[in-house]
């Protein structure tokens, strides 16, 4: 059985695949094509063609791949996590494509600027966004991008925030899909699961409706008001 090491180059691999993920909870894909993508930095992510740019599933880094032969005689990939018991379990039929690129070293989101400086001025003011909330981390890496803020509460609770200059749905399935990963890590659920906070300075109704359904709190912010420039003091209302 083949154990595969840490490279520098992304592989994609198309194949017709079973996929049964079994941990905290359990999860199968039954037999169909889909894009398996395993990534430098460890992780390993299943997509089909619908469902966007979310993974069918995946396995946060670091994780080990094993590729074997199962009973039956199909290729076989054990995807095991480090520091959990989790494992993926992926078997496969028929291998249509098979490649490894290497993707150099990437720059890294541009952001608005409106939008990059107001990330600033929360990490420096996290407790304008929710009372006791203190910064951990700008910036903080998953396998699937980085979220904005991770910060924690008055009770210990990881916070994880997305900061938008306008604030729409597809920011909220963003900060979703972090979620769903964070709250995978252990260390990060030590007080309970992981909550996020959805900012911005105008948050469309759809927005808000979404995120209430996922559990994750909204939070206007006066970007004006953080950079000192709007003065209550002199103020009509």
């Amino acid at each position: 059985m083949r154990t595969t090491v840490d490279s520098p180059v992304v592989r994609i691999v198309v194949a017709r695949c079973q996929v049964d993920y079994a941990g905290r909870l359990t999860a199968h894909l039954p037999l169909a094509t889909r894009v398996l993508m395993l990534k430098s930095d460890g992780s390993v992510l299943i997509h089909s063609d619908g469902g966007s740019y979310k993974p069918l599933n995946w396995m946060s880094p670091p994780c080990t791949v094993r590729e074997g032969v199962a009973e039956d005689g199909r290729a076989e990939w054990l995807v095991s996590a480090t520091k959990t018991d989790d494992t993926l379990r992926i078997l496969i039929d028929e291998v249509l494509h098979d490649s490894s690129h290497d993707l150099g070293i990437d720059p890294g989101l541009q952001k608005d600027g409106v939008e990059k400086h107001l990330q600033e001025l929360l990490a420096e003011h996290p407790a304008s966004l929710a009372d006791g909330l203190t910064l951990v981390r700008r910036e903080y890496m998953t396998a699937i991008g980085p979220v904005d803020l991770m910060c924690r509460d008055a009770d210990g609770v990881c916070v994880a925030v997305e900061v938008k200059r306008r604030g729409e749905i597809d920011g909220v399935e963003q900060l979703t899909r972090y979620l769903e990963l964070l709250n995978r890590d252990p260390l990060l659920c030590t007080n309970g699961p992981v909550r996020g906070i959805f900012a911005a300075q105008e948050i469309k109704p759809q927005a808000r409706v979404l995120a209430a359904d996922r559990g994750i709190a909204c939070a206007l912010v006066d970007y004006d008001a953080l950079r000192g420039m709007d003065d209550a003091e002199h103020r009509l209302f």
